[in-house]
């Protein structure tokens, strides 16, 4: 009975750990009060980070129902990450700087 459990407690570990491998990070930039993309498109359990290479402080977040988030600020040379997992359009803002907008499209 115990080299049953960890024969399937190996199995969940190899799933798990396959399913860890095929998310993907897709990476955006902020700087001069921009975001380096207006748009981004990704898979549904992907990563999204968010890195400021601004000298000011950001407060990225999104403004649609689905995956909602707010990073709160985070300054100069830190990076914040975000995981996506419902499909649809996600429009993200900067909450300090309103002309920062962008979407991320989750397949």
């Amino acid at each position: 009975m115990i080299r049953h459990s960890v024969t399937g407690l190996s199995a969940l570990v190899i799933l798990l750990t396959a399913g860890a491998a095929m998310a993907a990070t897709g990476r955006v930039g902020i700087k001069n009060s921009a975001f380096s993309s207006a748009s981004l498109t990704i898979n549904a359990g992907d990563v999204v980070e968010f890195r400021n290479e601004d000298t000011v402080y950001h407060n990225i977040m999104s403004v649609s129902d689905t995956d909602v988030f707010d990073l709160e600020a985070f300054g100069p040379g830190e990076v914040r990450k975000v995981t996506f997992s419902t499909p649809g359009k996600i429009d993200v803002i900067c909450r300090d700087h309103k002309s920062m907008k962008m979407a991320i499209n989750v397949k």
